[in-house]
């Protein structure tokens, strides 16, 4: 649906849920779906111009549109464009790298930077990015710039050819390009990384880093600033997998109790957080959820051996929105009320480049050849096998414009998946009727009588109803089922969780365990090939809280699961004819998860 000049009513739209952009359409109140990238990084990140990446933003942008790029000698094209994107480079270096990238620029002729330009081996890269950012910003110490910064002038300079990329390829009503950057706190190792987006074109004259700032708190002061100036801003909690404990704190950085201001204002500049990138699944982890039969998924085990990172139930998003519930009965505000997004934090400039059956790595000659993938890793951070292809950010909002865009990641109305563009919706409410079979009627009455994903129910003394519905990607493989995971907590301050399979494929049926029987598998390992008789290209269904409590705080969110699909191993290893390794799966259910909605007694 890209002709010029068309326009669809509200319920056309949400009948066809938006399958694609509709150009040149009035703004549509029932809410379109778009997909972006909200993670990727370009030459003007030091570690990935160390990695062979020379993409510049405006080739970044380029890519998301659905321009061809050479890569390593591989041809890298999107299958489909995107709908929006941002390039987030690291702030930390920029200035740097402006230096390095631009002839006749302060500091070019530097001899440190005619060495990082003339490095060859994957050794002497490894030592470099060791030198000047491992042991730097990932240390004790407080990080600073090397010897050869060349001043602040140089970091004003990146980050206009920045701004001047997305200003020069947004296109309202065809593709949205958002301005933004990545502030990457690492202290001790800690990933604390967050990826801040503007709303339009007006931005600081230079982006904050954690050379300047290293707290998160000092960040939200920076953020504070600028909206004072008028600008609209939010950051995006980076994957909690490798945050060491630390993105669902119990303190703040000064390691004091939090605080109803501290609450407040992490939850106004925080509305979101990445469910998954290329460095794994943050939704739950195997060890912890063993309960949840698809807890098994992208786990990324190896981030424990690097920076002494060993995983615990509070570095992953589930956890930490049960933390949230109980910070909120403490508090009285709950401090990790997260929207769900994804990215890719690819640092080659591919943009959304999350095809199972093509992927090449994502930083050069780490993870750039089959025999690095299958054998070694990405130096200080995971092995190869390891890795996702990353994820994408879906959003539901009237128009594909920036400020549509970022409005609706402002009010949490947003899902990811793991890859496929697999649309899911859902709505809460206590007057909604249950079993929908219109999708039209739902988003109607959905917006009418209820609130959407990432909304918040009042207090009631009724339990809530919740809708859902689910759409394969037109390219992709069929639906296994909608589930609703729910978690809330007591009056003692327990969490608790439970998992309800909504609506499924097939006529299976809920046994006397409680579960649903598997959909079955179609994949050939030995071609890498599935087949779609089974499942199903659309689900929709209701679910109505049987054990409500009007007193206890809860949240409710949605997670659809595709039928079995090859894993990106398995086509290496058949696309190389090379044995399927033994020590990760080969075969994956890709996913969408939606924002949460919280009930608030």
């Amino acid at each position: 649906m890209r002709s010029i000049g068309l326009k669809l009513s509200a319920s056309a739209c949400a009948l066809l849920l938006c399958s694609t952009a509709v150009v040149h359409a009035d703004p549509n109140p029932m809410r379109n779906a778009y997909f972006g990238e909200t993670h990727l990084h370009t030459m003007f990140s030091l570690d990935a111009y160390i990695g062979d990446n020379r993409q510049t933003p405006d080739m970044a942008y380029r890519f998301a549109k659905g321009e061809a790029f050479d890569i390593g000698g591989v041809t890298k094209q999107l299958k489909r464009p995107l709908d929006f994107a941002a390039v987030t480079d690291h702030s930390e270096y920029i200035g740097e790298m402006y230096s390095t990238n631009v002839e006749g620029a302060p500091g070019h002729d530097n001899p440190d930077l005619v060495t990082l330009r003339s490095l060859e081996s994957l050794e002497q890269k490894q030592e470099w990015f060791f030198k000047y950012v491992l042991s730097v910003n990932r240390g004790a110490a407080k990080p600073k710039h090397p010897s050869f910064f060349a001043g602040p002038s140089t970091v004003k300079s990146a980050w206009q050819i920045m701004v001047e990329a997305a200003e020069q390829h947004n296109e309202p009503g065809e593709f949205t390009a958002i301005v933004g950057f990545e502030w990457s706190g690492a202290p001790g190792g800690a990933n604390l990384h967050r990826n801040v987006l503007f709303r339009d074109a007006n931005v600081p004259a230079a982006p904050i880093s954690y050379l300047d700032v290293n707290t998160e708190e000092e960040l939200w002061d920076w953020m504070r600033i600028q909206e004072a100036e008028g600008m609209n801003l939010l950051a995006i909690s980076h994957n909690s997998n490798a945050s060491k404990g630390r993105m669902f704190p119990n303190t703040d950085s000064s390691g004091n109790p939090l605080t109803l201001d501290y609450a407040r204002t992490r939850q106004h500049y925080e509305p979101l957080i990445e469910m998954m990138q290329i460095k794994g699944n943050s939704e739950v982890h195997r060890k912890f959820w063993a309960a949840d039969e698809f807890s098994d998924f992208e786990n990324a085990d190896s981030i424990q051996d690097n920076s002494g990172r060993i995983f615990h139930a509070r570095d992953f998003v589930r956890g930490g929105l049960k933390v949230g519930l109980q910070k909120e009965q403490e508090l009285g505000v709950n401090p990790f009320a997260y929207g769900f997004v994804g990215g890719t934090d690819n640092h080659n400039g591919l943009m959304s480049d999350v095809a199972e059956d093509t992927f090449i790595g994502g930083h050069g000659p780490e993870d750039g050849t089959v025999e690095r993938r299958r054998t070694e890793g990405v130096g200080g951070w995971i092995d190869g096998k390891d890795l996702s292809i990353g994820s994408i950010t879906g959003v539901w909002a009237i128009e594909n414009t920036r400020a549509a865009i970022w409005d609706a990641m402002r009010r949490r109305e947003t899902f990811v998946t793991s890859g496929p563009r697999i649309k899911v919706r859902m709505f809460g409410g206590v007057d909604l009727v249950p079993t929908p079979s219109d999708p039209v009627a739902m988003v109607e009455q959905g917006y009418q009588l209820g609130v959407p994903m990432g909304g918040e129910l009042p207090a009631a003394g009724v339990a809530p109803t919740f809708t859902v519905y689910a759409e394969k990607d037109v390219d992709g493989a069929n639906l296994d089922r909608i589930q609703i995971i729910k978690g809330w907590v007591d009056l003692n301050g327990d969490v608790n969780e439970t998992i309800i399979d909504v609506v499924w494929s097939g006529d299976r049926s809920i046994n006397a365990a409680g579960k649903l029987a598997p959909v079955g598998n179609t994949v050939d390992l030995t071609t890498a090939l599935f087949t779609n008789d089974i499942g199903a290209a659309t689900l929709i269904g209701s679910w109505t809280d049987p054990n409500f409590d009007p007193t206890e705080g809860a949240f409710y969110y949605a997670r659809a699961l595709e039928i079995p699909t090859p894993r990106w191993t398995t086509y290496d290893a058949v696309r190389y004819d090379l044995p399927l390794l033994e020590d990760v799966p080969a075969v994956i259910q890709e996913r969408a998860w939606g924002s949460p909605i919280w009930y608030q007694p």
